[in-house]
């Protein structure tokens, strides 16, 4: 959609395609909402369309309480754009303005920080201040709805820097006092102490197949790190998280279909529960989820290019929504992709840092590269470089940058680089070397791939050609 008729005719249409890929306010109510919002359309004269939240909250208007448009799924823009712009709404979702401010941002993408705030701020109407901000503002409702912390806990814990700029924030962007925000929220389910699981809902737009990604998630599972338990259609996948300021467990349920029609999020959602040492790394953790599980997917966009080739067709048609997941740790998916499962799993038990108190069958998190750097051959090639950083897979990395630096290591091939780069990096658009991808397929290939994996009769996994572990 690229003006502003368009967006009001899906605002008319309520279509929540569009859900996250702009925001519409209205001037006479003050209130900035998603393009399905249940409530009468407003007049298009008195309609003003926005990039971000973060940029209709910057020019004075509040978050709709119907419609909840801060909690609406990520942009796919953000997946697929290799520009400065993309990796930075990738490093700034990961939380590191809120760790390294403006300046770490920038330094992280090789620009100043004034670049940096001219690019987006040109493109999206926002800062990286401003779009932290809502950032903020969103984990902030989030802790207040679902956990007992104490409101000056959850202020710092969102990464606010002062209990005043936390309580300005809220009343900016909801309305209300955070007391008046967890009081609109039911007590049941509300999580009593700190430390305990946070509950949440992982919004994704459209069909989501969500048995492809646990099948695969649960052919890879690594022991001691990761698990999946359960019946196909009602399974759980748990792992462990290193994060910033500490570890997390986390567990997402399997759910088959879509949401009711009279549900929030027409696209429907994962339920997931979060335990974290520390309640500052639930922004982190959450983005890592969401790459894991490809829910910021544009599976309309995805369908509407594959379903139009007749090799895909009956394939797109059968899976609708199809993702192509991701990574929870890019390093720790690049040790995996080279070594494979069972040796990954020797690695955790050599290597791996022991849970202060194990969940269940999940006792450690898997080891950091600087733990495997004096490995021999290949493997340790790869983790001093991810060590020191010659080699980065975070958010923010460039995409070619980090496919050269891998490919000059000993030990990896084109096929392994590639699968780094589709799952670590989020590339959507990857095919191996002698792959049969024309190029209609862009820049949806990660996914066509998928597609032809889980084709009657191939004796392929669902990543395939792109492995994501080597026999």
């Amino acid at each position: 959609m690229t003006d502003d008729d368009s967006r009001y005719e899906a605002v008319r249409s309520r279509d929540a395609r569009f859900d996250g890929a702009f925001f519409f306010a209205v001037d006479t109510t003050g209130i900035y909402c998603r393009p399905s919002c249940p409530a009468v359309t407003p007049k298009r004269r008195n309609v003003r369309f926005f990039a971000t939240a973060a940029a209709a909250q910057a020019s004075g208007f509040r978050a709709c309480r119907r419609c909840r448009p801060d909690a609406t799924p990520g942009s796919a823009e953000w997946n697929v754009r290799a520009d400065v712009v993309g990796r930075a709404m990738r490093l700034i979702g990961d939380g590191v303005v809120d760790r390294e401010g403006v300046a770490g941002l920038a330094a992280r993408l090789g620009y100043s920080a004034r670049q940096v705030q001219r690019q987006l701020t040109a493109e999206l109407g926002a800062g990286p201040v401003a779009l932290a901000r809502a950032q903020r503002a969103h984990t902030a409702r989030v802790l207040l709805q679902t956990t007992g912390l104490p409101v000056t806990e959850i202020a710092f814990a969102s990464g606010f820097a002062s209990v005043r700029q936390f309580n300005d924030t809220i009343r900016a962007v909801y309305a209300r006092t955070p007391t008046q925000l967890r009081a609109a929220a039911p007590r049941q389910g509300r999580t009593a102490a700190p430390g305990a699981e946070i509950p949440l809902r992982l919004a994704h737009r459209g069909p989501y197949h969500a048995a492809g990604v646990f099948d695969l998630l649960e052919r890879e599972a690594v022991a001691g790190v990761e698990e999946v338990g359960g019946t196909p259609g009602r399974r759980t996948y748990r792992r462990t998280l290193r994060l910033p300021y500490g570890t997390g467990i986390v567990a997402v349920e399997e759910r088959a279909g879509s949401a009711p029609a009279s549900a929030v999020h027409p696209g429907g959602w994962l339920d997931a529960r979060l335990h974290l040492t520390d309640p500052r790394d639930l922004t982190t953790a959450v983005q890592r989820l969401r790459r894991l599980f490809d829910l910021d997917a544009d599976p309309y966009a995805v369908d509407e290019r594959l379903g139009a080739d007749p090799r895909l067709a009956p394939l797109v048609a059968a899976r609708p929504g199809l993702r192509a997941p991701g990574a929870a740790d890019p390093d720790e998916y690049a040790v995996r992709a080279l070594v494979g499962r069972e040796r990954a799993e020797q690695l955790v038990r050599a290597h791996g840092k022991a849970l202060d108190a194990p969940h269940g069958t999940l006792t450690h998190l898997f080891p950091e590269p600087a733990a495997l750097a004096d490995s021999p051959g290949p493997l340790g090639a790869l983790a001093a470089a991810l060590a020191d950083g010659t080699v980065r897979l975070d958010p923010g990395a460039d995409r070619d940058d980090a496919q050269e630096a891998l490919l000059a290591l000993p030990g990896l091939d084109d096929r392994t680089v590639a699968a780094i780069r589709a799952r670590a990096l989020g590339d959507p658009d990857v095919a191996p070397p002698g792959t049969d991808a024309p190029a209609g397929w862009r820049p949806w290939r990660t996914y066509a791939l998928h597609h032809l994996g889980l084709a009657p009769g191939r004796n392929l996994t669902p990543t395939a050609p792109l492995p994501a572990t080597r026999p």
